[in-house]
């Protein structure tokens, strides 16, 4: 149930897989701000491909895109910190409760089983292209038959459209 949780509050920004800043904080049952201090302290654990900030139109773009925001948040000046999968595992550095623990541990899990997931996902892609291309050439002259036929009823409706000549009644 965690996990769904946690998976939940995995967003995608910069082509990356992200945690804001205020999710972490109250699953570590932490305040925002506290999170913040202690990253800011400690601002040489986070390299920009651990942490960064997000900018007015990323932030605006998250809020526009996320049904499940706190309202309190969507309204705050300032914009939040995304953390990636490496940069939520250096936070349990800085936060050494027992809870900060357990947390980091499940969030971990959640990345991993997120990336093999894609990874699956990326695969059955693949098979289906393979055997697009491996069937799309045997099935050439059923496509052209096709085409053909649907080109034949064409012709027939056009020559039922034009004006006939001769005897009318």
């Amino acid at each position: 149930m965690l996990l769904k949780k946690i998976q939940t509050k995995i967003y995608n920004v910069r082509r990356q897989k992200v945690m804001l800043d205020f999710d972490l904080a109250e699953m570590y049952e932490v305040e925002n701000r506290a999170l913040k201090q202690a990253v800011k302290r400690n601002i040489d654990r986070f390299p920009d491909d651990f942490m960064f900030q997000l900018t007015k139109p990323e932030w605006t773009e998250v809020i526009t895109n996320c049904d499940n925001l706190p309202e309190n948040i969507k309204f705050s000046p300032a914009t939040p910190f995304a953390f990636t999968e490496q940069g939520v595992a250096m936070l349990s550095s800085i936060l050494k409760s027992k809870k900060a623990l357990q947390v980091n541990i499940a969030i971990i899990r959640a990345f991993v089983f997120m990336r093999q997931y894609a990874l699956t996902h990326e695969d059955l892609t693949a098979n289906l292209k393979r055997l697009e291309t491996k069937y799309d050439k045997q099935f050439a002259d059923v496509y052209e038959a096709l085409n053909y036929l649907v080109g034949e009823k064409q012709k027939q409706v056009d020559f039922e459209k034009r004006k006939r000549i001769g005897y009318k009644q």
